[in-house]
């Protein structure tokens, strides 16, 4: 990496960070990300421009708001602080090319939905939407090289040139990801919708994995949701084992034996599983982040292990 370059791009990944903290709060509150001043959620009062600095005016504030003392979230920080590094790792890995900038743009979608769904339950159109136009847009320009790209030329003979046949079918890779992310998660939740007589996921679920399917492609569309299950069975099974242990040790106190704390826990956790809405998006968005970096060569090597 070329340090000034690195550093130019840190500095941009701030200032984009801290745009996207202005996103995750208003967009679920239908409010303009555009035309109204920053201003502390507590008192209402305008934040002046030495006080918007991101990462140093939160660290120089220690958390609170000049006007009020209100406290500020560390969210604003984190968020700051992952774009930053989210971009610099997307130069350190694509160089100065236009796939970094592809890349910049999904990872910086991909945060903002993470952070909005870990907060609100919410995958705002507004990300999701515009985020699948780009994903797409981009397939001409960045090729996506997935199952299209590398079985249909040698079946087909278009007659274009080698450069435009490579765009079309790089589109239509992009096109056969979103299509595919969007209809398996619309077909897991009216599969369980059926099974448990609740909505399990919502159509922002479906939105943010046509978005990462126009991205990503096929191949590394299946393993996010592969990847994602995986993450989200282990966090649920983790919170009915966490809630069991601790409301055990709760009712022990109050009930005559061991067996019967255990019972009223376990009751206490299933309630738990039942009614939780688990935001999944946190773990789509978390786990296309991962393929985006580290998912070829993890095909590639499971592909070692069978052939």
């Amino acid at each position: 990496m070329d340090p000034i370059y690195a550093s130019t791009i840190f500095v941009f990944g701030l200032a984009f960070g801290s745009f996207l903290n202005v996103c995750i709060h208003r967009l679920p509150l239908g409010e303009s990300v555009a035309k109204e001043r920053s201003a502390c959620p507590a008192c209402k009062r305008p934040i002046a421009f030495y006080d918007n600095i991101p990462v140093l005016s939160w660290l120089i504030l220690r958390g609170r708001c000049r006007n009020c003392k209100s406290r500020i979230s560390a969210r604003y920080l984190v968020v700051e602080l992952l774009t930053a590094a989210l971009f610099v790792a997307c130069y350190n890995y694509f160089g100065l090319t236009l796939a970094t900038l592809k890349y910049c743009v999904f990872g910086f979608l991909l945060l903002g939905l993470i952070f909005t769904d870990a907060e609100t339950k919410l995958l705002p159109d507004k990300l999701t939407l515009p985020g699948l136009a780009l994903g797409v847009l981009f397939s001409l320009l960045v090729p996506v090289r997935d199952v299209a790209s590398q079985f249909l030329p040698a079946m087909m003979n278009l007659p274009f040139s080698a450069d435009l046949a490579t765009r079309l079918f790089s589109l239509l890779d992009s096109l056969l990801g979103a299509a595919l992310g969007a209809s398996f998660i619309y077909g897991a939740g009216a599969v369980y919708l059926r099974w448990r007589g609740m909505e399990g996921m919502g159509f922002g679920d479906v939105k943010l994995m046509a978005m990462v399917g126009a991205f990503l492609g096929i191949k590394l569309t299946i393993l996010t949701i592969f990847a994602a299950s995986l993450a989200g069975s282990l966090f649920g099974l983790t919170t009915v084992l966490v809630v069991w242990i601790k409301r055990t040790h709760r009712f022990s106190r109050r009930l005559a034996t061991l067996q019967a704390a255990r019972r009223r826990g376990w009751q206490s956790a299933q309630m738990v599983y039942r009614h939780y809405q688990m935001p999944f998006g946190v773990f789509l968005g978390s786990m296309a982040l991962l393929a985006l970096f580290v998912g070829n060569q993890f095909l590639s090597w499971y592909r070692r292990l069978w052939w």
